[in-house]
């Protein structure tokens, strides 16, 4: 009989509940706020990271999960029986953490042929951001929950990382500029003019897909992104920030232009809020 155990990292932004109700392990990634070091979702929740953010002189900075801890986390999976292991990454494009993964799991089998035929380890590169790949890896857990085998649901992430896209707005480029990973936004020019970029994250790339002209504009944009570009029915998210009124607003505006409430909602955890900002408004599903 499988027994499965679906894997991520805090990048994707899943909620506490939802990484315990579903036994999802979520891996935390370390972050270094001037000469302190602090492991994510463990030394802080969000709204007390939103503070260091906000008092940090300096943008703070993330390690990368080494493959040392995927080889550790590997073999205590081994060990308590399980048969399969899907670990789902932050976008490889933003961090070396997927080919990190991927060398634990080749290194494992070498250090321990007798695990082949019994033991299973899917690595999967999600290609984005947030509710990007937390949304999907949760119900990945809900397959696991119900009985699926493994192939089922690699085939059902796979498809989704195929096919999925964020679109978000920023209502402050302080944070894009200064960690410089979010190349297109670093190098927007509008906001003295008092124009938002529309960030599109698909297929690992980060790309400014549109602008608009003052901070009321950025969620209206965003639920026409969403009507032009959703797969017909299929569910979506929000994502949001430290303002619970822009999530309300923007889970307004998405029911009405669609006709249908979202799936869930995401906060932006440490990982993202980073390079982004703690000011943010978005949506995540899969693209026609």
């Amino acid at each position: 009989m499988s027994k499965i155990k679906i894997v991520t990292d805090s990048a994707s932004d899943i909620s506490y509940k939802n990484e315990d109700l579903y036994d999802i392990e979520v891996l935390p990634f370390q972050v270094t706020i001037g000469d302190e070091s602090y492991t994510s979702r463990v030394d802080f929740d969000n709204a007390k990271f939103f503070e260091l953010l906000e008092e940090a002189e300096d943008i703070p900075k993330t390690s990368q999960i080494t493959a040392f801890e995927f080889g550790e986390l590997y073999g205590d999976l081994f060990e308590q029986g399980y048969t399969d292991v899907i670990y789902v990454s932050i976008n490889s494009e933003g961090s070396a953490t997927y080919y990190n993964a991927v060398q634990a799991k080749d290194q494992f089998f070498e250090d321990n042929p007798d695990a082949a035929g019994k033991f299973n380890i899917y690595c999967i590169d999600s290609k984005n951001y947030s509710a990007g790949y937390g949304y999907p890896v949760v119900e990945a857990a809900k397959m696991a929950d119900k009985g699926c085998e493994a192939p089922e649901i690699v085939k059902y992430l796979r498809d989704w990382f195929e096919n999925g896209v964020v679109y978000f707005g920023l209502y402050t480029l302080k944070y894009a500029k200064k960690s410089g990973r979010i190349p297109s936004a670093a190098a927007f020019v509008g906001e003295l003019l008092g124009l938002r970029p529309i960030l599109k994250i698909f297929d690992k790339q980060i790309t400014t897909d549109d602008k608009v002209r003052g901070d009321s504009a950025v969620i209206p944009a965003l639920a026409k992104k969403l009507t032009e570009n959703i797969q017909e029915g299929s569910p979506y998210c929000i994502i949001y920030g430290n303002d619970s009124s822009l999530r309300d607003a923007m889970a307004a505006a998405a029911t009405e232009a669609i006709g249908y409430p979202p799936a869930d909602f995401y906060q932006v955890g440490a990982a993202v809020a980073i390079n982004a900002g703690p000011e943010v408004s978005g949506v995540a599903f899969k693209t026609k």
